[in-house]
This record gives structure tokens, sequence and C-alpha cells, in this order.
């Protein structure tokens, strides 16, 4: 069985704790460098849901996407929810880590996941990373569609292969416009909005997409070049990483003979847990109403649509 350090190595030599953003908080929150680790959970939220399903697991390792202190603390006081998952961490022996931005530029990082769920080919970044000389490092995907769908048929696809939520898929742009080139970014994208006139793509689907930003942007596209914009949920957007994380762990398991028990937490952690449809949709704008799949066929733990 491998220590906590060894795990952690193989960890940030996947994705190194220099390449996060400034004003992110990555890397180990707690753990014993020195405890031996058997089972791993991978999440995209450090929550106390989350942190309890590790226990039960009996996970001596728990990876998540989002970091648990971004802004720092002055305290870890267990009235407090943040608190309250240090000491259920730290009582059960069980470390914490983090790849945030980090694991947002890696190759394969996260848009790489997201990419993949929806079956798209990546041909590059969409801001690619000046320090990679190989450049495929970077914040975002440029993908091909193969073959060609309308903007609908994209939606539809991608409520049926990202996790369930309430929001489901939101579309901004003419349902019926046909789509070769699309860029994904996962976790909030609109700040991304200036590179993609530059990537010359037919849509973005991304997250948490603001009303001005957004209407603001498909204004100044629209003469020229009409991009739609799909808005997923924030956590449906960063869940497939997990299930690439834990394979990529897996490898480094089976290589060094560690037999880790690597398991993806299927709870659904998105704050959002209802959605009322509007009374009178517009038929020619109407959407597939299946907002989107959950993380696996045997999961029961769908957010209602």
């Amino acid at each position: 069985m491998p220590r906590l350090s060894e795990v952690i190595a193989a960890l940030e030599n996947l994705w190194p704790a220099e390449r996060a953003e400034s004003w992110d908080a990555v890397g180990t929150v707690v753990g014993d460098p020195d405890q031996e680790v058997t089972r791993v959970l991978f999440a995209v939220d450090p929550v106390q849901e989350i942190v309890d399903e590790a226990v039960k697991l009996g996970a001596g390792l728990l990876v998540t996407h989002h970091p648990l202190y971004l802004r720092g603390t002055t305290t870890v006081a267990a009235t407090h929810f943040k608190g309250r998952v240090v000491h259920t961490l730290i009582k059960n022996d069980i470390a914490l880590h983090v790849a945030h931005t980090n694991a947002d530029t890696a190759d394969p990082g996260v848009s790489d996941a997201l990419a993949g769920a929806l079956d798209l080919r990546v041909t590059g970044p969409l801001v690619p990373d000046p320090t990679d000389p190989d450049g495929r490092r970077g914040l975002g995907r440029v993908c091909a569609l193969d073959p060609p769908l309308t903007v609908r048929e994209f939606a539809a696809r991608a409520a049926e292969r990202l996790p369930a939520t309430a929001q489901g898929i939101r579309v901004a742009g003419d349902p019926e416009a046909l789509l070769r080139t699309v860029a994904v970014s996962g976790g909030s994208g609109d700040s991304l909005f200036d590179h993609l006139r530059a990537a010359g793509v037919d849509a973005f689907l991304t997250a948490d997409l603001r009303h001005h930003p957004a209407a603001e942007f498909t204004a100044a596209v629209a003469a020229h070049s009409p991009l739609a914009l799909l808005d997923a949920a924030h956590w449906a957007t960063e869940w497939p990483w997990c299930e690439l994380a834990a394979s990529q762990l897996d490898e480094i398991s089976d290589r060094h003979g560690w037999d880790l028990r690597v398991h993806v937490s299927k709870t659904v952690t998105d704050p959002w847990t209802a959605h009322a449809a509007s009374a009178h949709p517009s038929p020619a704008t109407a959407l597939p109403t299946s907002a989107s799949r959950p993380p696996s066929s045997s999961d029961p733990l769908g957010a209602p649509n």
C-alpha cells in the first residue's frame, strides 16, 4: 500500500500546483504524508455529503476539483460547515487534495473530459498555455463535430450525455444552425468570449453564462458570424473530469503495483434542485425536454430535470 505522500506526488505530476492561477488554492488541504492509502474518492465539491460518502467508503484520500477554502480562513471551528468538513476528514484519517485551475489547463484536463463526454474530437486548446511548447495545454478546447449537427441536435446530445441537473441545457442562437466546430470549457466560461471569434467556432458550450455578457456577445457576432451559446450546469460540465482523473490514477496504481481502489462519487452536488419550465414555451424554439442523464445508469441520485 502506498503512503499518502507517494499518491500526492503522482497527482502533483498530473496537475502541478505551479500551473494553477495565482488566485487559486490547490494542493493538499489536510492529511498525514505517512498514512497509508487504500481507497481514493474523486468528486467535484468538498462538501459534507461528499465527505460523509468518503467516510462510508473507507477512503483514505478525497480528491476534489473545487477548493475548500478558496479565499482563506481564520478558523476551522466545527461551528461552520467548512470547519465541520475539516473535523470530519481529520477524525476519520481522510486526506483532502484539490486540483482546480491546474486541472483545467492540463493535458488531458477538465475540458478534454467534457469534450469526451460529448463525443467531440479535440483539435487544440481555446486559450493555449504559452509555457507549453507542444501547444496542447490551456483553457477550454476547440473541437470538431463529426458528422455536423444542428444546434438543436447538439443540445439534445449534451442533455443526454452530461449528468442530470435541474438546469439542463440553455441555448442562445438559431436551433437549426449547422455546427461543424464547437468550443467547450468546463465551469464558468464567459470570460473566454474574446477568444471565440479568433477560434472561428460555430458554438460554445460552457456554464454559468450571465445575462449581460451573453446578450452583448451574441449581439456583437450576429451580423457577421452567428455563434450559438449552450449553457449547462457548472457541476455537470466538470463532473466528467472525475472519471478521467480516476482512470489516470488507476493507471498509475497499476504501474506501481499499489492496488488502489479508486472511486468516483455520483452524488449530485449542484446547488440547484428543481426547475419550473415556462407555462407557454415557443414551439419554434422548444428543445428536448430531457435535461440530461445521471452520472451512471445505475445511479438513483440524479436531480429532477
